[in-house]
């Protein structure tokens, strides 16, 4: 195939035209581990709050690309030297940043894939990738594993201000209606720059990027933590727990044979190796959504009834409170629980339950978000911003909450 036929165009409906920069971006969109992308969903189960939030991790990778792209463009013209690699190093590491999300990935790592985080997957991915690519991507792995020297490279790609957040708050913010997401991207872009290799923003951009941070926490309460995309999540993490439980005891449950796989085994780490890769490279949100509709007809009370709850979308409920929620309001409802259904008080544990859930939109323990003053002067954003409620951004927010079945109201 000429190397023409590779330089393509997306439409987007953020952006508008995406262009593929080479031949390299173009084969490694095209790999099946990128295409699979397509089949994850972006938001989860936030479709059942938001319908319009149905776009991908797919959309989002070529997203950051594009605005990594104009980053690139914006540090050039202020003198910033980038070369060609350094600059396809960039393009690689956002592109691929998000590729070892699983389906549901959240409620993935919580139940099927414990304790190995889509960040160490996506590095595999990646790596992998690299041997296929005869090493063409090992500088990208350096810049994402922060290995490499030049320090702003790895914040355009991961910090408090990456192309990652900047895309999918937009994106999101698109999709799912809740205007408040969207943050200006281009303009922060326009007012970036680097000194000693470090990321800063130039003082006059302070008010977008107050804006950005505060569209942040408010996409936080009213859409990623939105109490019923968070019991549904909830619900699929039990359902999950529920059926690696079943297959460990002997059961032999209906799903895809790469679900099947990781219901049988206890991944860590440490175990995954290039077959786990391979067939956690074949799961996608089909494998989970299929499982659910099978088991909605399985005998066990817990996983059918659990089951029919994301399919027919007729969740537990969920209370939100600053308190605490204490034991003996536990008790009660699962004792409840047990004598309506015949179930033991352990088996109630996947009916009602509590938990916790913190909201920050600004870490000042994270590497900061740099403001380059009209003296040369840097300054954290927090004491830069003359916003005198800005500072509660970086306070931890908690909120409790407890989930039962509707029927015990």
């Amino acid at each position: 195939m000429s190397q023409i036929n590779k330089l393509k165009i997306f439409n987007d409906p953020i952006y508008g035209f995406i262009t593929i920069p080479n031949a390299l971006i173009y084969d490694l969109i095209q790999h099946p581990y990128f295409q699979r992308l397509r089949r994850i969903s972006q938001m989860g189960l936030s479709y059942l709050v938001y319908p319009g939030a149905n776009h991908t991790r797919f959309h989002h990778a070529l997203g950051c690309m594009h605005i990594m792209q104009k980053a690139v463009e914006s540090l050039r013209f202020k003198g910033v030297t980038i070369s060609f690699e350094e600059e396809n190093a960039l393009y690689i590491a956002i592109l691929l940043h998000d590729i070892g999300h699983g389906p549901f990935s959240h409620a993935m790592e919580s139940s099927i894939v414990e304790d190995v985080h889509h960040e160490e997957i996506s590095l595999l991915f990646m790596q992998q990738l690299n041997k296929e690519f005869d090493g063409k991507l090992s500088l990208a792995i350096q810049v994402f594993k922060g290995e490499y020297h030049r320090k702003f490279m790895l914040q355009l790609i991961s910090s408090q201000l990456d192309m990652d957040r900047m895309d999918y708050l937009k994106r999101d913010s698109f999709y799912s209606g809740v205007s408040e997401g969207n943050v200006n991207s281009e303009r922060i872009i326009q007012m970036m720059n680097v000194v000693d290799d470090v990321l800063v923003i130039e003082e006059k951009g302070i008010y977008t990027v107050e804006k950005f941070l505060m569209s942040r926490r408010l996409m936080y309460w009213q859409v990623y933590l939105h109490k019923t995309s968070l019991v549904a999540e909830l619900i699929l993490t039990k359902i999950l727990k529920r059926a690696k439980e079943l297959t460990m005891k002997g059961e032999e449950l209906t799903a895809s044979s790469p679900l099947s796989f990781f219901m049988h085994k206890k991944v860590t780490m440490e175990t995954f190796d290039a077959e786990t890769l391979n067939l956690f490279s074949k799961l996608d949100d089909f494998d989970i959504i299929s499982a659910l509709k099978s088991w909605q007809e399985h005998p066990d009370f817990i996983l059918s009834s659990l089951s029919k709850m994301i399919i027919n979308r007729d969740l537990l409920k969920i209370k939100l409170s600053s308190e605490k929620v204490t034991t003996e309001e536990l008790l009660p409802l699962k004792e409840r629980i047990v004598l309506e259904n015949g179930i033991t008080l352990a088996e109630a544990n996947y009916f009602v339950y509590r938990g916790k859930i913190k909201n920050q939109a600004y870490s000042k323990e994270a590497e900061p978000i740099r403001i380059l003053k009209k003296d040369k002067t840097i300054e954290d954003i927090v004491d830069a911003s003359d916003q005198l409620n800005f500072k509660s951004v970086s306070k931890f927010v908690t909120k409790y909450y407890l989930c039962f079945p509707k029927q015990l109201l």
